[in-house]
């Protein structure tokens, strides 16, 4: 067994017997340049939610109006340690870069790619780590970025009696699925007519049965923690799907859950009513079949 001995010297020693990380366990930091005159640009594959410099010797700030690029250069005109940055995206991916000065920096634009490389059969690199964020409850990133592909994939409609459809516009939802405390919803726009169809927003809302004037205290917004597949356009003669995955909830008897799309700029807005009785039917994901 590899472990740190008594004749150990590199660092402090550690009491009793202590078993050493292996490289196995490392996850092997970016080489990242800075610079005093110019600002380096990390682009990552989504929203930073955690940043960490290793010293003074960096600044570092999220762009304004993009939170998924991170913007680092020197707080000094040049110095000789070399530090490190750490970053947490929503995805639940860690990305770590060991840091180092130079008058002209080899890359001021970098661009960090999806680990999960749109489905492909690969093993995850060492970055990316299952980091369970607090939205999500005790469900890993990676795990519903997995089941939501895997839903958009195997396409199935097991849902035939909830949608609507008019002015050549059909909105469905095709399934629902619960796991580990959150539920998703698998829904379809078909565009039937030759005109393009832009999303302006699609709504998850709790309404009261009997209330045909709907008002903003009478309604309860539900936010989708995450969308696969979320488009903003559904040309003529064409369809598309996406996947929501929300907390899990269930509705009162007085009470339906009202899901919208509405067009921008148009008035071909369509909505359909989920009972209760459809969302305790949810159908369970069984992850070990997760394509």
């Amino acid at each position: 067994m590899n472990v740190y001995g008594t004749n150990y010297t590199d660092g402090d020693k550690f009491d009793g017997l202590t078993r050493k990380v292996g490289f196995d366990r490392m996850i092997p930091p970016h080489a990242l340049e800075v610079c005093y005159n110019k600002t380096t640009h990390i682009i990552f594959p989504a929203e930073i939610v955690y940043c960490d410099l290793g010293n003074e010797n960096l600044v570092a700030g999220i762009a304004d109006g993009a939170k998924n690029v991170l913007r680092v250069k020197s707080a000094f005109k040049s110095f000789k340690q070399e530090t490190n940055l750490s970053v947490i995206t929503d995805d639940g991916s860690y990305y770590v870069f060991n840091v180092k000065f130079a008058k002209e920096p080899l890359l001021l634009s970098i661009e960090m790619t999806d680990f999960l490389h749109d489905g492909e059969a690969v093993n995850r690199p060492n970055n990316a780590q299952e980091v369970y964020l607090e939205k999500l409850g005790s469900e890993s990133p990676m795990l519903v970025k997995l089941i939501m592909k895997s839903i958009y994939k195997q396409n199935k409609r097991e849902i035939k009696h909830i949608g609507s459809k008019r002015f050549g516009v059909q909105f469905l939802l095709k399934s629902i699925y619960t796991n580990n405390g959150l539920l998703y919803f698998h829904t379809e726009l078909k565009n039937t007519s030759n005109i393009a169809y832009d999303i302006d927003y699609v709504s998850f809302k709790i309404v009261d049965k009997k209330v045909i004037k709907r008002t903003a205290m009478q309604e309860q917004v539900l936010e989708p923690i995450r969308a696969h597949n979320y488009v903003t356009v559904v040309h003529g003669k064409q369809s598309e799907r996406t996947v929501f995955a929300l907390e899990k909830f269930t509705i009162p008897d007085d009470k339906q859950l009202v899901i919208e799309i509405a067009e921008k700029e148009g008035g071909r807005h369509q909505s359909f009513v989920v009972d209760n009785e459809d969302i305790v039917r949810a159908n369970v994901i069984d992850e070990l079949s997760i394509q």
